[in-house]
């Protein structure tokens, strides 16, 4: 049986899983953008703060890895069988890994300090203006940030064209990762305003660069795995894995670096119970 918003959705957007994916798209890279431009009206935003609502965004794709990917991939898409889901999970950690040797390590542009373990540490700007260099790798290294995100939501909607039964799972990861994207915006913004860009202009870049990335991957995401069904599993594994890997390896030592683990804890378990409650709510 479908909820509300569930029968709300399709009857606005029907039923074809590309059109929904696209839809999907520019929800959350509309939210993107919310967050971006809060800071025009929020103009300076504690480091408590931003580390609070951080680790909410973390805890929300916390829990959407599990219970919109990872868990459906193994009991709904391959019998039970764990291993294309797991392998799939392994593909896409190991695919933000590698592409950190391509675009610098995003903890460096957010903080100006080099992780001793990032990858690449003699490397050189790409370009000779260092106030623009640091523009460009910044909003490539959040472009490269926000791309499992886009490809989580198009492989969920693609994976309820395989089963509409899990086209409220879907809808619940497109919620979660559209309220995780408000603090995510915000807080990209507070870090390009603290390197000297104005207010005005990075929220508006802020959300073009969302949109540019979120909207086609989720499109993307849909017509793989509605296309060829048996990618599904590993799609969807490695939609997951990508954003464990970006949870642990951004979000988590980011809100640690100032002092406030309390508050982005409680952060984080709110943000786990948030998207538990919108998975059996919408899901229904």
């Amino acid at each position: 049986m479908q909820s509300g918003f569930t029968e709300i959705f399709i009857r606005i957007v029907g039923t074809s899983p590309v059109i929904q994916a696209l839809a999907g798209g520019i929800i959350i890279a509309a939210m993107n953008l919310f967050g971006a431009s809060l800071v025009l009206v929020w103009r300076n935003p504690s480091e408590r703060v931003l580390d609070s609502m951080l680790g909410f965004a973390a805890g929300v794709m916390l829990a959407a890895a599990f219970t919109s990917l990872i868990i459906p991939g193994i009991e709904d898409y391959s019998g039970g069988n764990p291993i294309p889901t797991l392998i799939g999970v392994g593909l896409g950690a190991l695919f933000l890994d590698r592409a950190d040797m391509v675009v610098p390590h995003a903890h460096y542009l957010l903080t100006g300090s080099r992780r001793a373990d990032a990858s690449g540490s003699d490397e050189t700007l790409p370009v000779t203006d260092e106030r623009l260099a640091g523009v460009v790798l910044f909003i490539l290294a959040i472009t490269l940030h926000n791309m499992p995100e886009g490809l989580a939501v198009g492989v969920g909607f693609g994976a309820a064209a395989a089963d509409p039964a899990q086209l409220g799972g879907a809808l619940s990861l497109m919620v979660a990762i559209g309220l995780q994207n408000v603090p995510e915006g915000l807080a990209v913004s507070v870090a390009a305003i603290n390197a000297g860009l104005d207010r005005r202009l990075y929220a508006v870049v802020a959300g073009i660069r969302a949109g540019i990335v979120e909207i086609p991957l989720a499109v993307l995401g849909a017509v793989a795995v509605a296309t060829v069904e048996p990618l599904l599993p590993y799609a969807m594994g490695f939609a997951a894995g990508a954003m464990l890997f970006v949870i642990s390896d951004e979000i988590i030592p980011e809100t640690h670096r100032s002092g406030y683990e309390r508050v982005a804890t409680l952060g984080l378990m709110t943000g786990v119970i948030v998207m538990l409650y919108l998975d059996i709510a919408l899901a229904g």
